[in-house]
């Protein structure tokens, strides 16, 4: 009998480019889809189908074009800021209020950082500075930024010399020009801006080795020293390989400088580097495995990630596991850059094959992403400024031990756009990927903060259990990075300490919500989900079993609908399924990802509940009947 592996290698090319070219198309689709997610407990109204789904529709109206003609919008109108950044009049309190207006609004649009070009207009104008006006508005911007509680940093300058001097593109430009990144001095631990990045890619990639070069500040010496204050457990550090998820954080101050120990090789604690830092980097580390890919897929899940880093050893290329995880991210629709490693090890040519066959696995029907090969700091701090577009994907090449191109990575990691859209003013919920039991505190739970916000002694619920029943419970206290906080909002990672709840009875998965005797949470066993089948070497029928993944759920699902006879390959279908365990808390625009060993498809929630009188392919559903009766009446005459 042929093996999985055997059977995935029978997909013909056409199979495989039919659900590569789908992929790209389909993950658009799950992101526009799930800014309508809504929660299962809240009321569903204007339905317009069976199971919930709802058509949006969006009015024009003509006769307000008239509006924007006469400028009568409410966006205000685009400031010249040179005027401001010279004004040496006697009205220069005036300037300098409406620039320091114009920086606050900047910095609350980009969650409290934002670039920020000296010597060119929002248009892209250049203002022509001289040095002379360079060292006056810099000294300007300096004054505003500081009356706000905002520190700068040059990222780079052009006719100005220095450290972070780059290459003229045009000599006779004699202009005067600089980029710089401005960050708030964080008033509290609430105030420190957090960046998740999920840290991917085939085992001996070296990925916990780069972060314990990032995170510790040393280099390694080649033979796992970086990598052994990461691991988790004692059979980790005798194999060195990861099996779990590991945690790692990095942070950099207001000044854009990483917080680090002022004694050589030692590490900081997570509470030292959260209440010194005004951006953290939070590193999730999994698993290259193929064997624990269950645990990589919900680490990708469950931690929900703003940023994707997939690292490719320079000395195998884009191998193994590479390309499911890549693939993973990429339905996820996560933006995505890729570290290549051990360059110092890897003979030229063989680095350029790597080279060539990332560059035509990024470019496919698949991922159709652009890569930008970064060599310099221009390169880094441009590509850092656009990584928003999705469409671009950044690639480092570094060594661990010699320390090359480390410090482009830094850079690029201390300008990252904050990236996530996050609703502070929906009902709290907050998903769970970690429990512990902590000596004299109790039961704690780790998670992801959904949606809402949450204060230290608000009544929750926690659930559901094996029967679909929520625990009624108080939060004790929260924590944040391991430094204790009031309350933790949309977005933010955060631990609660629960009240009369054993760990026994809580599993990753479970959601907590805020008491509503009003409006109880509902589960669901069942429900109907958009999918595309990515990989699958026969056909899908009712009955297929397959482990799918939805957030930190991870169960067992059998499909009991299909909207056709059957599904293939490439194929997208909606898709009734039934969890085979337990009950789980839904809502409508949750991703799904189903895998049988490796992935099989993905999708999205377009319904939670199945009603079997509304089937999904009536035509099937009387043919099923006609052979049940036809079957009966055979074994009754029998």
């Amino acid at each position: 009998m042929a093996s999985r592996s055997d059977r995935f290698q029978k997909l013909t090319p056409h199979e495989r480019r039919a659900g590569e070219s789908a992929l790209s198309e389909f993950a658009d689709y799950v992101q526009q889809q799930q800014k309508l997610r809504r929660l299962p407990h809240k009321e569903e109204d204007g339905n317009d189908s069976a199971y919930g789904t709802q058509s949006i529709v969006t009015e024009d109206h003509a006769e307000l074009d008239i509006l924007d003609t006469l400028n009568l919008s409410d966006e205000p109108q685009q400031v010249r800021l040179k005027p401001l950044l010279l004004d040496q009049s006697a009205d220069a309190d005036e300037s300098i209020s409406l620039l320091t207006g114009v920086v606050n609004g900047r910095l609350e649009e980009g969650n409290g950082e934002t670039l920020f070009d000296l010597g060119l207009e929002d248009n892209g104008d250049n203002m022509a500075f001289t040095k002379e006006d360079w060292d006056f508005a810099l000294a300007r911007i300096q004054q505003v930024t500081n009356s706000i509680g905002a520190d700068i940093k040059l990222l780079m300058t052009r006719n100005v010399g220095g450290d972070v001097e780059v290459e003229n593109v045009n000599p006779k430009d004699k202009a005067v020009t600089g980029k710089m990144i401005m960050r708030r001095r964080p008033q509290s631990v609430d105030d420190v801006i957090e960046t998740r990045v999920v840290v991917v890619g085939n085992v001996d990639a070296g990925k916990s080795t780069m972060l314990g070069v990032l995170v510790k500040g040393g280099l390694d010496d080649g033979r796992g020293k970086a990598r052994v204050n990461l691991f988790r457990h004692k059979h980790e550090i005798e194999s060195g390989r990861t099996s779990s998820v590991g945690m790692e954080i990095m942070g950099f101050d207001s000044k854009g400088e990483i917080v680090t120990s002022m004694v050589p090789g030692r590490k900081l604690s997570w509470e030292e580097i959260g209440n010194r830092s005004s951006k953290v980097i939070s590193f999730t580390d999994l698993a290259g495995h193929e064997k624990y890919l269950r645990t990589t897929v919900f680490g990708m899940l469950s931690s929900e990630p703003n940023y994707c880093l997939l690292m490719v050893a320079a000395n195998n290329g884009l191998i193994g596991m590479s390309k499911e995880h890549l693939g993973i991210a990429l339905a996820l629709n996560v933006p995505v850059m890729v570290v290549i490693t051990k360059i110092d090890i890897c003979p030229p040519h063989i680095l350029q094959q790597t080279i060539t066959q990332l560059t035509k696995i990024l470019k496919s029907p698949g991922a159709r992403k652009i890569p930008i090969f970064i060599k310099n700091r221009e390169e880094c701090v441009n590509t850092a400024t656009q990584f928003i577009s999705q469409r671009i994907c950044p690639v480092f090449q570094v060594s661990n031990v010699t320390g090359e191109s480390l410090d482009l990575v830094r850079t690029f990691l201390n300008i990252l756009p904050h990236h996530g859209h996050y609703d502070a003013n929906a009902p709290f919920e907050f998903h769970i990927n970690d429990t512990f039991s902590v000596p004299f505190v109790g039961t704690v739970v780790s998670g992801v903060v959904k949606s809402g916000v949450i204060h230290a002694g608000d009544t929750v619920l926690i659930g559901p259990d094996s029967l679909g029943q929520f625990t009624t419970t108080a939060v004790r206290s929260i924590e944040r990075k391991r430094i204790a906080v009031p309350g933790a909002t949309a977005g933010q990672s955060a631990s609660f300490a629960l009240k009369k709840v054993r760990r026994k009875d809580v599993r990753k998965g479970m959601v907590v919500l805020l008491k509503n005797d009003d409006k109880p949470p509902v589960v669901y066993r069942e429900f109907v989900a958009e999918v595309l089948i990515l990989s699958h070497a026969t056909t899908i029928k009712t009955k297929y079993q397959a482990m799918l993944h939805v957030g930190p759920v991870s169960q067992t699902c059998a499909i009991i609908d299909i909207d056709r006879a059957y599904i293939r390959t490439g194929d997208r279908a909606t898709v009734a399924f039934r969890f085979v365990q337990r009950p789980e808390y839904l809502a409508v625009g949750d991703r799904i990802l189903f895998r049988e060993g490796r992935t099989k498809g993905l999708g999205i929630v377009k319904a939670v509940g199945y009603d079997p009188a509304v089937p999904l392919n009536p035509e099937a559903a009387k043919e099923r009947e006609k052979t049940e009766t036809g079957n009966a009446a055979g074994k009754a005459a029998a």
